[in-house]
This record gives C-alpha cells, structure tokens and sequence, in this order.
C-alpha cells in the first residue's frame, strides 16, 4: 500500500504529509472507538493539482492534473443493518461529525442534506454501480480542505473505491464511469457543477505521470513527470475570499456567451484570430474570458510537449502566462496568490509558479528544482504577507484498495 512519499526535506518550512499507513491508523483508532471491533476494510483517492488548464475544464477544452501524495482514506466494516454509519475525523467538517442514512432503494433515493461533508459520500453511494452493502466506515484525509486541490473528489473516489472492496463483484474496469459516476455525485449532491477533471485524476492517475484529459471526448493519456532533480512546490495561502459564491456560474455563462456570439459549440472550437475579429459584438468582460480560455487551451497543449520533450523551461514560461492571464483576464486571482506567484518566480531553479483552481485564495503550485526548494521557501516566506504552508509533492497513484492488518 505504498503511494508516493513526498520528498523528505530538511527545511523546516516545508510540512510533512501524512502518508496513508498513518491515515490508516488514525482513522482505523476512531473506528475502534465509535463502533468496536477493528475495521477490515479499507481504501483511499488522492487530492491532485492542476499543472495548467484552468477554467478549460467546462469550455471542452484540456486539463492537466497529477495526483498529491495527499490522500482521503475510508476505513471500515461491511454491515447487515442496511444503515450506513459515517464518521469524519475532518477538524473543520460541519457537525455532526457522525452521520447514519439507510441504504438507498428505487423508491427512496438518498437526498443531499446536512452535515454538507456528508453529501459526497452519500453521492458516491446512490451513484455506486456496483452491488451495495451497508457498512460503518471513519474518514480521515491528508487533503487540505477548501484548497482548490480537490478534497471533495477525494473523498467520493475513496468512497466510491471502499464501496467496490466491499463489493462481491471487486472493483470496476470501467475507470471511466466509476469518475463519472463520481462526477454525478458531486453535481447532484454538494450541487457542484465540476468539471471531469477532479474525478478522473483522482481515479485514473499512475504514479510518475500527470494526466492530460481531453475534457470533450473524454480520453486521456499518461504523461510521463518523474526526473528526480524536478519537483512540484504546492503552496497553500491559507486565505480563501468568500464571494458570493456567483462567481465560477458567472464565468461559465460568460464563456458561453462568448462562444455564442463565435457561433460555436463551445471556445474549444475557437481561435484567437475569430475572438479577436468578433471584439466588437461582445462585451469587454466576456472578450477577456473568452481571451483566457482560448489561450489558456493552447498553453495546456503545449506545455504538454515541452514537457515531453523535458523542456522545463519552456513549461515555466507557460505557467506564468496562464497565472497572467488568469489574473488580468478572467480576473480569478488575488493579491495574496500574486505574492507568491511574484516570489517564486524570482528565485533561480524555479521554472514557473501560477495560481491553480477556482480562484481567490487556496493554492500556488510551482515547478522547481529539486536543489532550489529550500531557497524558494523562505524567499516566499519573506515576500508573502500572510502565512502560506508548503508541501514537496511528486506525482503520485490514483485511486486503491488497501490492505488492512
């Protein structure tokens, strides 16, 4: 049950991620406590970040993700009761911590409701495609809530991943739908409209490869990111601008009236050269959306190709660009994640930084020298006006079935 350990480093400013033997055991020591007896069953889902292509997941355009070392484990019992018993070992999950639904039936589905966290775990159930069973089950998750690295796909993943080792049938080939079904979970549960790109990372990633997605067709493939000398700085601001919470459907209708007004399906089908032609027929705010999105698609793909071809540089470059046009453009940004972005990017050994995810606060993620981590940290501690955490990853496995002793 071994996922990949975040690199070791000596520098203080770096925090150190739990890794799942440990997660295994806090959560297995709850479930001790509140149910008795030891838990047989066992399964986790990675959080994942996104190296670029953001705000292109629901333009139909590609995303870039690797799975965090950072994972959401299930641990837990098969049950005949035909009640499903939940406990969260989350600090800062709304109460009650501990939660009890029956197993859903055609005539009474389960509905979303309070506590909030519980709502991706009884998503993951109803959406199950598998042979159900009730079970009593304690969560405890590495992921960093409210980040922008996915902890609420981590958490239908594992659960769906815990439903499929209770599963006489064991778990399913068709990766796919398990994400799909996943991705239903969270639209019609937290009432989240996400894109594909959480679920399927979190399902489908190997270890030493990111994921580019084609977020139309579906298709995916493994792209290799394992030089030892090159590691990823994911760094949280730990401040997060509570909007409106309009914010991500304002811009989605935004990007679709800019691909309305280019008559196509959506601005995956867009160039620069119409968007720029058409300027004049939209306004200014949906011209700059629709800017970010058709570059940004165009950076995913080739950054893709630098990094194939090891060129980090480049890559860098591109990361930069999009953290621009992320800030200028689809105005998502905000002045802690340009400190940092600004910070990192002017240490030497550092390729590129941007902001990742839905925007104002949550996470930087940086590609850097393995040799210039130590620098890099306490030069963006110095520059940033807050205090942010920093995490060494490396691109890590997807979804699993753990041993439990």
């Amino acid at each position: 049950m071994h996922m990949a350990s975040s690199i070791r480093m000596a520098d203080a400013g770096v925090t150190k991620i739990k890794v799942v033997e440990e997660l295994v055991q806090d959560a297995s020591s709850v479930f001790v406590e509140k149910f008795g007896g030891k838990p047989t069953v066992a399964a986790c889902a990675p959080g994942r970040i996104n190296l670029i292509g953001e705000h292109t997941d629901y333009n139909d355009g590609w995303v870039f993700p690797m799975a965090l070392p950072h994972v959401t484990v299930l641990v837990g019992n098969k049950t005949t009761s035909g009640v499903c018993r939940m406990v969260t070992t989350a600090q800062n999950a709304d109460e009650p911590k501990m939660v009890e639904f029956p197993l859903p039936t055609a005539d009474k589905p389960l509905q979303p409701g309070l506590p909030a966290w519980a709502n991706y775990v009884k998503g993951a159930v109803q959406y199950y495609k598998g042979t159900l069973s009730s079970f009593d089950a304690v969560i405890a998750s590495s992921v960093p809530l409210g980040g922008g690295v996915s902890s609420s796909a981590s958490l239908e993943v594992a659960t769906y991943t815990f439903l499929e080792a209770m599963d006489p049938n064991g778990p399913t080939k068709d990766l796919k739908a398990k994400a799909l079904a996943c991705q239903k979970a969270e639209h019609d549960f937290p009432k989240m409209p996400c894109g594909i790109m959480d679920q399927f990372i979190s399902v489908m990633a190997q270890e030493g490869h990111a994921l580019l997605i084609d977020c139309r067709s579906m298709e995916s493939r493994q792209v290799p990111l394992a030089d030892p000398n090159v590691v990823v700085l994911l760094t949280n601001s730990n401040v997060r601008h509570e909007l409106t919470g309009s914010e991500y459907p304002t811009r989605r209708r935004q990007c679709e009236e800019a691909a309305a007004v280019l008559k196509k399906q959506s601005l995956r089908d867009a160039t620069m050269e119409e968007l720029l032609a058409n300027e004049g027929n939209m306004d200014k705010e949906v011209f700059r959306r629709g800017r970010h999105v058709i570059g940004e698609i165009k950076r995913t793909t080739d950054g893709v190709e630098m990094l194939e071809r090891a060129d980090y540089v480049t890559f860098g470059k591109l990361m930069v660009e999009s953290h621009n046009s992320l800030r200028d453009d689809y105005e998502v940004s905000c002045p802690e994640l340009d400190q940092l972005v600004e910070a990192a990017t002017a240490v030497e050994g550092v390729y590129g930084s941007r902001m990742m995810g839905g925007g104002f606060g949550g996470c930087t993620v940086t590609l850097l020298r393995k040799d210039a981590v130590e620098k890099t940290v306490a030069y963006m501690k110095e520059k940033y006006s807050g205090t942010a955490t920093f995490y060494v990853t490396a691109a890590s496995k997807g979804a699993q079935i753990l041993s439990i002793q």
